[in-house]
């Protein structure tokens, strides 16, 4: 089979290749951002560490916030929904009763997520899950009824934050800049103590952990659902030879305004200014659809087209993936593991980043050659499906 047929299309298996590319550049955006926070407790306290200062700290730092922050995370949303679709279509192809295998998945990403807070505190599967309830409620609503609701949701959220902005004081709510850098400090240090200490640590971050996911994951998280669910009902991501101008356009509009509004969020201090919050709910959706636009075309380019064979088997496993970076900053960080907290760099991170998913496409081609699906996706389907799959990959299939 030419990779012009597997350009776009499903093959035997029903899967779509750029939805895996896309969901393992997703993979690395998102642990370019959470391995920061997994390094050490200044960054979840809206702080920087004294340790590393000098300028090129400082650059690397406004490069994640401005280029990565929140932007795959909602990549990684508008996929979830892209994906909803896909398996509303299999369960329906398959003769099977779509609801009762969608809360049993759901369930399990559940159970999950709360399950990898004993690694680290920053988890979106539980998210996910919740918010996936409501997409699940939502599924058979008209397409203009889906984008409205999505547009709302996103007007609503930028709404809160430039009136927090313009009418709260933050200092009621926020720490000041001394006890943020004492609390830092204090679980830095934590971090490097004895697991009990840190899972300690994570559950009494799970109060403000909620109330940061029912104010700005949760419904961005649904908002990027409900496109994803439109994208995939339209078939964005067929015919995209076709489709040339309209990734041109998203680009062109995408970038400036996204760029602008990512440096702004940046300069301004990122998450720990409010109005920096605002700009970055208000842009990056569109920053976010730029790098899609482009990734796209890079896929879709004959030269280039070795690139989605080599990302998608870390998307197809992304799940897997995902739980790992758990892990691996578990290991990498804590007093229970090497105990590198605090001492790595922000470049050193961003690089650790980089290196830490190669090695993953790498392992993830080399697993699906002989499994069909990996640890946690098959644990996953187990439980959607009430039965087990194959483990392993069939002669001739994928």
């Amino acid at each position: 089979m030419t990779s012009h047929n597997l350009s776009n299309r499903t093959v035997a298996s029903g899967r779509v290749h750029d939805v895996d590319a896309l969901r393992g550049i997703a993979l690395l955006g998102i642990l370019v951002v959470n391995i920061t926070f997994m390094a050490s407790a200044y960054p979840g306290n809206l702080v920087q560490s004294p340790a590393f200062s000098t300028p090129i700290d400082d650059i690397a730092r406004f490069t994640v916030a401005a280029l990565f922050s929140m932007k795959f995370y909602l990549l990684f949303s508008f996929l979830f929904g892209y994906s909803f679709v896909l398996q509303l279509q299999s369960a329906r192809r398959a003769g099977r009763a779509f609801v009762p295998r969608i809360l049993r998945r759901l369930g399990g990403l559940f159970v999950l997520g709360a399950l990898s807070l004993f690694l680290f505190s920053g988890d979106i599967l539980s998210t996910y899950a919740v918010v996936g309830l409501i997409l699940l409620a939502m599924h058979r609503v008209r397409d203009v009824v889906a984008l409205r609701t999505a547009a709302v949701i996103f007007a609503v959220v930028l709404v809160s934050f430039i009136i927090s902005a313009l009418f709260l004081d933050r200092s009621a709510f926020v720490p000041g800049h001394a006890e943020a850098m004492a609390n830092a400090e204090a679980q830095t240090q934590t971090m490097l103590g004895s697991f009990s200490g840190l899972v300690q640590q994570n559950l009494d971050g799970l109060e403000f952990m909620v109330i940061q996911s029912a104010s700005l994951q949760g419904p961005m998280a649904l908002a990027m659902f409900l496109l994803g669910m439109v994208a995939a009902r339209r078939r964005l991501f067929a015919d995209l030879a076709e489709r040339t101008s309209l990734l041109r356009r998203v680009q062109l509009v995408g970038y400036p305004v996204g760029l602008a509004g990512g440096f702004a969020y940046a300069a301004l201090g990122a998450h720990s200014d409010t109005m920096a919050a605002a700009i970055s709910v208000a842009t990056s959706p569109f920053l976010a659809a730029a790098y899609v636009a482009s990734l796209l075309r890079l896929l879709h380019s004959p030269r280039l087209s070795w690139l989605r064979r080599a990302l998608a088997p870390a998307g197809r496993l992304a799940l897997t993936n995902y739980l790992a970076h758990a892990v691996i900053g578990f290991v990498l960080f804590t007093g229970v593991g090497l105990g590198l907290a605090g001492r790595v760099s922000p470049p050193l991170l961003v690089l650790l980043a980089v290196v830490v998913f190669v090695a993953q496409t790498v392992v993830s081609a080399w697993w699906l050659q002989r499994h069909r699906y990996g640890p946690a996706e098959y644990l996953l389907r187990v439980v959607t499906h009430g039965g087990r799959p194959p483990r392993r990959t069939e002669p001739g299939t994928e």
